[in-house]
């Protein structure tokens, strides 16, 4: 039976290859006592394995060259160790400490497979059991669990990314390393990401144009898809979501298996939700929405490289809450009738790496097709849109001795925009992207202390619109063809004064090209009358960021600080005209602009109290055009704090965990022009968690209240705020996990 599941899963032929590396060795505690099941990884091999009962572990096919090995259990902290390969037999073992404050990871958005402290980049983590756990139907939110990061919603369904206090196209999002394209430019389009396939989701906090070119001026937020199953095995899950506030449901399930050489699996999703409720019960009309996703991949590992495909389908309707639903939607409902966006995304991309000795050759590409309708009262779409985007890398790894680490490569994309079936509204023209950036980047570690790492790149960009409407009328669209050329890098350290303490600096250029949009937009965008600037130039930024992190044995804490001064800032404003029918008409500008803020938390584990932990974090961000006036969609000063109680094991329980949390916000009184005031509040929010076995079958279970006290309250980006509607009331949420083996 297995061998038939495994042979379904994978794409690719088993090649046979004649010598085979391998490594091998145990994982134990401080006492020398074999840890049973735990996790040894390969991330730049997609490998995983799991101990015996002896604590022992074997992987084979590994290619020669620098190996990172990542030793996991739960309850300790992680270890990273490097390896060189030159030789058949290979012995690493691993010592882990139990975890009284979890220490780091490994990432892979900062340019190198690298634990999070050695890249002068900082890079945030949030884990896929900390999503789940989130309690929110808005997967978006639970990243606003990480300092410094927000968001821009239109309720659970709508909701965009902000870091220190950029957003939109100044924000990159990514799927597994590839950059997603679907019309991110606006507040009314959603994130184009669905967390049923995820391991973790890595944020990077400032400018990362030398690694991934434009649009990743204010940060990059990058999805990572869940691990292969261990070697030899075939295992799946189903996992459920109940949400009171919306009657929402969400239902996955997923199977993946791995050979010695192959790796495969898919996973099926869905979600429900009807209008939410605001604080005080009254529901907004027309915030419902739905999705249905399905996710599979498969790859082959060998000494000659690993080979990745994957392929990924997400399918959305979401219900638009706009001033015209008012008087049409007289009842709460889930079923997308009227004024909906009807999405449709599809990726596929092939992610690759060679071993030619001492040199690792990345070599991916990708394709995405973006699908967006929109439906107001009329039996067909009044907008309908095609995008389809081609993206592509080549990038060399190498080293120079011990010390020095190389990275050059090129990036490409190519998109093409096309309006469909000659719809009423054709808010943007047809038009041709097309984009190559060369970058160089070295790694270089001085000693144990002190590593320092930089780089430059080059890009060429260039827009390339049709006429669209007839000429002489107030709709159309001139056709633009605009050229762009930009350099940008970063040079940043690590310093580790002492074992416990580290210190980071890292001083960036970064850029944005002006997107369609902006360039060319003439006609309804929601409820206004939008005008693009074909003089606009590309946005650049330079930021500085310097960070503290201290990791003790029962208190760490973390302070960043960072200075963003944006040349050419981009921004939309309203003007004193209006249209004929007298909508108001908005124009895009530009100005210099200045971001300033920071980020600061503590994790405190008292030694007397094992099973307790307290937890803090400050945010804060002020942005303002060279004038004087304030940027609009600044999030407001934030403090999130939780207590934490968690045992190893409670009874039947396995480790069970209660947390009380809240977040305060301040009140938002650095206004833009056109922007009100916000007032500051105060969420707590209570959830409980445990593994528990029933007829030897495990599950994983847990329950949610936010907004215990059904608070109401207006976030200051919540773009629901101008029609008086209040963010999300009171949700009790039910998650559900059931993981299964395929024997």
């Amino acid at each position: 039976m297995k061998k038939i599941v495994l042979i379904f899963f994978v794409l690719f032929l088993l090649i046979k290859v004649n010598a085979q590396n391998q490594i091998k060795g145990k994982v134990t505690d401080i006492n020398n006592e074999p840890l049973i099941g735990a996790s040894v990884f390969l991330p730049e091999l997609n490998k995983v394995t799991i101990t015996n009962q002896a604590g022992e572990y074997l992987i084979s096919n590994i290619p020669n060259g620098k190996i990172k090995i990542q030793f996991s259990f739960v309850g300790y902290n992680t270890e990273i160790k490097t390896i060189e390969i030159s030789q058949t037999e290979n012995e690493v073992n691993a010592v882990l400490k139990t975890a009284i404050i979890q220490s780091q990871e490994i990432v892979i958005t900062g340019g190198y497979v690298s634990s999070q402290h050695e890249n002068a980049v900082k890079i945030d983590l949030l884990r896929s059991k900390d999503i789940a756990l989130s309690g929110t139907p808005d997967f978006m939110e639970s990243l606003t669990k990480v300092p410094g990061v927000d968001m821009i919603s239109k309720g659970p369904g709508v909701s965009k990314p902000v870091i220190r206090g950029l957003s939109m196209n100044d924000v990159l999002v990514m799927n597994n390393g590839v950059r997603i394209e679907n019309y991110q430019f606006s507040e009314d389009h959603p994130l184009g990401i669905d967390g049923n396939d995820l391991e973790r989701v890595e944020v990077v906090k400032g400018p990362a144009s030398l690694l991934y070119g434009s649009d990743a001026i204010g940060g990059v937020i990058n999805f990572i898809k869940e691990r292969p199953a261990p070697v030899g095995k075939i295992v799946g899950d189903y996992r459920m979501q109940l949400h009171s506030n919306t009657l929402g449901m969400h239902n996955s399930i997923g199977l993946k298996g791995a050979s010695k050489n192959l790796f495969g699996g898919f996973r099926l999703g869905n979600k429900t939700h009807a209008d939410y409720l605001q604080g005080g019960g009254a529901y907004v009309p027309n915030s419902r929405f739905k999705e249905r996703t399905f996710n599979a991949n498969s790859g082959y590992t060998g000494k000659i490289g690993t080979f990745k495909l994957f392929y990924d389908y997400f399918k959305q309707d979401l219900g638009m809450t706009v001033p015209a639903v008012k008087p049409l939607i007289t009842e709460r409902g889930r079923k997308n009738g009227i004024w909906f966006q009807d999405l449709e995304h599809q990726l596929i991309s092939s992610q690759n790496r060679f071993y030619l000795g001492q040199i690792k050759w990345d070599v991916n590409a990708a394709y995405q097709n973006a699908l967006r309708k929109l439906h107001t009262t009329m039996d067909v779409p009044f907008v309908e849109m095609n995008l389809n985007t081609v993206t592509y890398e080549s990038k060399l790894y190498f080293s120079s001795g011990e010390a020095f680490e190389y990275i050059m490569g090129l990036q490409g994309m190519s998109q093409r925009n096309r309006n469909q079936n000659n719809r009423a509204s054709q808010f943007l023209p047809d038009a041709n992207i097309d984009n190559i950036g060369f970058l160089g980047m070295a790694h270089y570690s001085v000693n144990n202390m002190l590593k320092i790492q930089g780089g430059l790149r080059y890009d060429l960009y260039k827009t390339e619109t049709y006429a669209l409407g007839t000429e002489g009328t107030d709709s159309y669209h001139a056709p633009v063809k605009k050229n762009f050329s930009n350099l940008n890098g970063s040079i940043g350290a690590t310093y580790r004064p002492a074992e416990k303490i580290m210190l980071r600096l890292n001083i960036a250029k970064a850029f944005r090209v002006p997107n369609l949009s902006e360039l060319t937009s003439n006609g309804m965008h929601g409820n206004r009358f939008e005008i693009g600037n074909e003089a606009l130039s590309p946005e650049n930024a330079l930021e500085t960021d310097v960070s503290l992190h201290y990791h003790g044995k029962y208190l760490s804490f973390d302070f960043a600080a960072f200075r963003n001064q944006i040349n050419d800032y981009i921004y939309i404003s309203p003007t004193p005209e209006n249209t004929t029918d007298g909508t108001a008409i908005y124009r895009f500008s530009q100005t210099n602009a200045l971001l300033y803020g920071g980020e600061a938390g503590i994790h405190f584990h008292p030694a007397s109290l094992p099973w307790l932990h307290v937890e803090g974090t400050y945010s804060s961000v002020i942005g303002k055009q060279k004038n004087g006036d304030f940027l609009p969609f600044i999030p407001a000063h934030k403090i999130r704090y939780e207590i934490r109680a968690e045992r190893e094991k409670w009874g039947f329980l396995k480790s069970p965990n209660i947390k009380i949390s809240a977040l305060t916000a301040f009140p938002q009184n650095n206004l833009s022009p056109y922007e009100t005031a916000t007032d500051g509040y105060t969420l707590v929010n209570l959830s409980v968690y445990a593994e528990i076995k029933l007829l030897k079958q495990s599950l994983s279970w847990g329950i949610s209240a936010n907004n215990i006290f059904d608070i109401q309250y207006f976030d200051h980006l919540s773009t629901l705020k101008p029609l008086n509607f209040y963010n999300q009331g009171r949700n009790i949420a039910l998650s559900l996990e059931i993981p299964f083996e395929v024997k």
